[in-house]
C-alpha cells in the first residue's frame, strides 16, 4: 500500500511537471504509459499465475536443502549461480523468488539470488552488455562485480538475519 502511494505521488508529480513544460509532453507521457501497460498486460497476470503454480510443485526438501535457510555459505553461492541464469525480467524473477521462497529457500540465499540476477544476469550480458559495450567492457564489470551477490548481499544479509534473531 505504502509503495502504491509513493508510485502514484510520484506519477502525480511527474505528470504535473510535464503539463508545465507543455500539454503536448502531458499527452506523449500517457500514451507511452498506456503503451507499456498494454505491452504488460497479459505478461505480469501470466508470471504471477505461473510463480504462484511454481511454487507449488518446487521440492521444498530439495530447496530447501540447497537453498534453504539452513544451506550457510554454500546455499548463498547455489542461490548467486542461479540468480545468474534466471531469464526475464523483473516480472519474471521476482515471482521465481517468491516461489523459491515460498518453497523454503533462505532469506539470506534470496537476497544473494536477485541480487545476482541484478548484477551478473548472463542474458541481459549476452544479449545487451557484449554487443553494445564489447568484451572488454564487461570482462571489467563482471570481475568487478562477481563477489557482490554471495559476499556483500548474501552474507550480509545472512549476518543482519542471525542478529536479528
Amino acid at each position: 500500500m505504502v509503495a502504491a502511494l509513493i508510485l502514484w505521488s510520484l506519477a502525480i508529480a511527474a505528470g504535473a511537471v510535464a503539463y508545465r513544460r507543455s500539454p503536448a509532453a502531458l499527452a506523449d507521457g500517457g500514451r507511452r504509459a498506456l503503451a507499456i501497460a498494454r505491452g504488460l498486460a497479459l505478461r505480469l497476470p501470466l508470471a504471477i499465475l505461473a510463480a504462484a503454480f511454481l511454487s507449488q510443485i518446487l521440492p521444498r526438501d530439495i530447496v530447501g536443502a540447497w537453498i534453504g535457510a539452513d544451506s550457510g555459505v554454500l546455499g548463498v553461492m547455489i542461490a548467486t549461480a542461479a540468480g545468474a541464469f534466471l531469464p526475464g525480467g523483473p516480472f519474471v524473477a521476482f515471482p521465481l523468488a517468491v516461489s523459491f521462497y515460498d518453497a523454503g529457500a533462505g532469506l539470506p540465499q534470496i537476497v544473494a539470488l536477485i541480487t545476482s540476477w541484478s548484477v551478473l544476469g548472463f542474458v541481459r550480458i549476452v544479449s545487451y552488455e557484449w554487443p553494445m559495450l564489447g568484451p572488454r567492457f564487461v570482462a571489467l564489470r563482471v570481475a568487478s562485480t562477481i563477489a557482490l551477490p554471495p559476499l556483500s548481499a548474501g552474507l550480509t544479509a545472512a549476518m543482519l538475519w542471525l542478529a536479528a534473531r
